[in-house]
């Protein structure tokens, strides 16, 4: 962190195959091994993870280099004119593109929701990339209630004014799964989702991948991961489920330890989906697991 307090990174660019240029963040200095490589949710972006990026490249016994990147269409990268590419492998492609131009040969990933997803099409396509994964409140069986709830929320056109504003619309939508969040906290997660843009207050991201989720048909069970899943098998894998969780069940963590005898569980308590991963010891355990797993 710098001396006065903020967020210490440098920020980067890298165009995909496809011609989209995809921007993001790195956290701490070049100093060598394997760093941290986080992917956010579904309208979420690389902000989601800056304190936890910046604790993680600030430990005093063992720094990380940490690398955030806005997925296509979120944040600060550009929005596809072809919303039909916004999916899981798309996506998993432009991180492979990501880390080819940035170096990266092998990393920790830590995947939160859909970007959780995204590590399970990795973990099949590209496993020697993966050196260690943390997957955050998701797995291959996706709770129905959960994503009518996403649903829900995303549906709602809620006019908002100012970043309180749209911190008391985030405490009002989701303070029943997140008891644990301060006033600050919901603050913080409104500026990491939100931006301003002519005056208003708006979701950082393509409104076409709100739009696409709001009109899908979650009446049947999505198709389960477990043959993605199982790539996973020979790889350090860390799982946190938020306490109170609609999309990722404890059901679903307990199998998944059946089939990943070495899967190291976490609860994220007083949270829902999906935890923030600065909060409570959820940093000690991550940076534990990754030290374990990598050295």
């Amino acid at each position: 962190m710098a001396a006065d307090g903020t967020e210490d990174f440098a920020a980067f660019e890298v165009t995909v195959p496809d011609g989209l240029t995809l921007r993001g963040r790195v956290f701490g200095e070049e100093i060598g091994g394997t760093p941290v490589v986080c992917l956010a949710g579904l309208t979420r972006n690389g902000r989601d993870f800056a304190p936890l990026a910046q604790w993680l490249a600030d430990h005093p016994a063992r720094p990380f280099k940490v690398v955030t990147i806005d997925s296509r269409g979120r944040g600060a990268s550009d929005r596809d004119p072809d919303a039909s590419r916004y999916t899981v492998p798309v996506e998993a492609g432009d991180v492979i593109a990501v880390c080819e131009t940035l170096g990266i040969a092998r990393a920790a990933f830590i995947g939160t929701s859909r970007g959780g997803l995204i590590l399970h099409i990795l973990a099949a396509l590209r496993p020697d990339l993966i050196a260690a994964a943390v997957l955050n409140d998701i797995g291959p069986v996706i709770e129905a209630e959960g994503l009518r709830h996403i649903q829900a929320y995303l549906g709602r056109n809620t006019q908002l004014s100012n970043f309180t504003q749209a911190a008391d619309h985030l405490q009002a939508v989701h303070g029943p799964h997140f008891p644990a969040l301060s006033g600050d906290d919901w603050q913080e997660m409104a500026r990491a989702i939100y931006r301003e843009q002519n005056g208003m207050i708006e979701a950082d991201c393509d409104p076409a991948i709100a739009e696409a989720t709001v009109a899908a048909d979650f009446s049947a069970p999505l198709p389960d991961l477990w043959p993605q899943f199982e790539a996973f098998a020979d790889l350090p894998l860390m799982a946190i489920r938020g306490e109170h969780s609609t999309l990722l069940s404890e059901e679903t963590v307990r199998q998944m330890a059946r089939r990943h005898p070495a899967l190291r569980r976490s609860t994220a308590s007083g949270q829902g989906h999906a935890p923030l991963l600065h909060l409570g010891d959820l940093p000690r355990s991550i940076h534990r697991f990754v030290v374990e797993s990598i050295g």
